[in-house]
């Protein structure tokens, strides 16, 4: 079906992008992968460039269902919810062995001063981002400091979280991740007590990751990221890939 070889076209040149760069991508890669002529490519893509569009505009699409979704979905605590949004960060990091973390985030310093419609589709998604971690910080009402800018405060959670997988995937290890998200939650724990609040913001899976020996090492996750893990028969198998499932843009390929 055509819609099954556009998904298929799809999903191979985001995991591409991804591992070797837009312009580390040729053409004739995603066509191999893909086992389609250029003619079914250009049939859907006019160019490469237009695939790299669809492929953001995918990710925008899927952003809520498969991350900010699944991450109201593992904590009812507003707070928790930040932290289970960076767990399924963790995880994609994790089952990858460190070749995936945010795939928006490793295209756009690439792309975005050069192709202005992709540059659009990168803040969309930073914005949407940013927009839910902002509400979520609203949420948790008089438990942070009434002064408190959650625009800016969601906006340095991004941040974190850029920071982090970068340095994992270049250091190959799950530390400088943990190390940078701890922080994050002391931020969050020292507001809390600067308003009198009594309230604990800890992991819903236990692990509460901090520097030195006691940091937890790397594990298979769990929790939140459970649904970052590719199973045989899954959306993250090539069937899956080819269905247009949501989870496949998310799993680890």
């Amino acid at each position: 079906m055509a819609s099954d070889t556009r998904n298929r076209i799809l999903s191979v040149a985001a995991r591409l992008f991804e591992a070797n760069g837009f312009e580390g991508t040729a053409v004739a890669a995603i066509l191999r992968e893909a086992d389609v002529n250029s003619g079914s490519l250009y049939h859907f893509f006019p160019s490469k460039e237009a695939l790299l569009v669809a492929v953001l505009e995918k990710y925008v699409e899927v952003l809520e269902p498969a991350l900010l979704g699944a991450a109201e979905r593992a904590a009812d605590d507003p707070i928790e919810r930040v932290f289970a949004l960076l767990e399924l960060y963790r995880g994609r990091l994790l089952v990858s062995g460190f070749a995936r973390g945010c795939p928006v985030g490793d295209l756009s310093l690439e792309i975005a001063s050069r192709f202005p419609e992709a540059r659009h589709l990168v803040d969309a998604y930073f914005e949407s981002w940013t927009g839910r971690v902002e509400s979520w910080l609203v949420a948790a009402g008089d438990r942070l400091p009434s002064g408190t800018d959650r625009h800016a405060l969601a906006t340095h959670a991004l941040s974190v979280l850029q920071g982090a997988v970068m340095q994992a995937r270049v250091s190959t290890s799950i530390d400088p991740f943990d190390d940078s998200v701890s922080q994050l939650r002391l931020l969050l724990d020292l507001s809390a007590d600067e308003t009198g609040v009594s309230v604990a913001f800890r992991s819903d899976t236990g692990r509460t990751p901090v520097a030195g020996a006691a940091r937890t090492r790397q594990r298979v996750p769990s929790g939140a990221a459970a649904s970052a893990v590719a199973t045989p028969g899954t959306a993250a198998s090539p069937a899956g890939e080819a269905s247009g499932d949501d989870d496949a843009w998310w799993r680890a390929w």
